[in-house]
């Protein structure tokens, strides 16, 4: 049994000038893991950005979605988690490249062990001026203006605003400390009123694997724009590996 867990690969990340290089790795990591994979989970933000209209989706990413695809035909389950960056997936990704959607939170159990899966993002209660950003972008009403734009023009708005906001944060990150984190917190109080075994999350582009008490491990899966981690669990532990597939 082999579970594997990876977020936060923003594919077509403006700010970046390597993206073809981090997707090609992305596709060679994917082929790898599909020998012994059983079940894969995506944590969030594994496009810089996603918007699906009626008819048309982002140019792009054939590589990646052909190898999802080939391992949901495989009949190896694929999940996909909606993170802040790529929340916007409707029917056109399920659909075509056969993942499951989850959209929430969500828990599940794997050979006996509890498993808390999230993004990540949203569940740091103080992060009040993300929140009321996440109402604004989850609204159905807004979205159905946006996508009235045409998506030359759209895409370029969104393109335009992750570039600006990833070049505004860059040098500006505070000393990572995993127990001062908003979602360490949510984890704490979560698992003093329900046994979980492990608490995995994307978003922060930072590693930890730490226990909150004894019975429960807080697992940040870190990025694939400077650190290349992801996680897998073989049935009984689970591990943070770093893809040396640099060749």
């Amino acid at each position: 049994m082999k579970i594997y867990f990876v977020s936060d690969v923003h594919l077509g990340a403006p700010a970046l000038n390597n993206n073809r290089e981090r997707e090609m790795l992305f596709a060679r990591w994917l082929d790898d893991i599909s020998a012994d994979a059983t079940e894969l989970y995506l944590l969030g933000d594994i496009f810089d950005f996603w918007w699906e209209y009626k008819k048309v989706v982002p140019r792009g990413f054939t590589r990646i979605l052909g190898r999802i695809a080939n391992l949901t035909d495989r009949g190896i389950p694929v999940h996909f988690f909606t993170g802040n960056h790529d929340l916007w997936v409707f029917d056109y990704l399920p659909a075509e490249t056969g993942v499951i959607l989850h959209k929430d939170e969500f828990i599940t159990t794997i050979n006996g062990k509890r498993f808390f899966l999230a993004h990540g993002d949203g569940l740091d209660a103080t992060d009040t001026g993300y929140l009321k950003l996440k109402k604004i972008f989850t609204n159905r009403r807004l979205q159905w203006w946006f996508s009235r734009l045409h998506p030359n023009f759209a895409l370029h708005v969104a393109h335009q605003w992750s570039k600006k906001s990833r070049t505004s944060k860059m040098g500006l990150e505070k000393e990572f400390k995993v127990k001062n984190e908003g979602m360490f917190r949510f984890a704490a109080e979560f698992s003093a009123k329900e046994q979980i075994d492990y608490f995995i999350f994307g978003h922060r582009h930072q590693t930890a694997n730490v226990d909150i008490n004894e019975r429960s491990k807080f697992i940040l899966l870190g990025d694939w724009i400077k650190r290349f981690t992801y996680g897998v669990f073989d049935g009984e532990n689970f591990e943070l590996k770093k893809y040396d597939g640099l060749a």
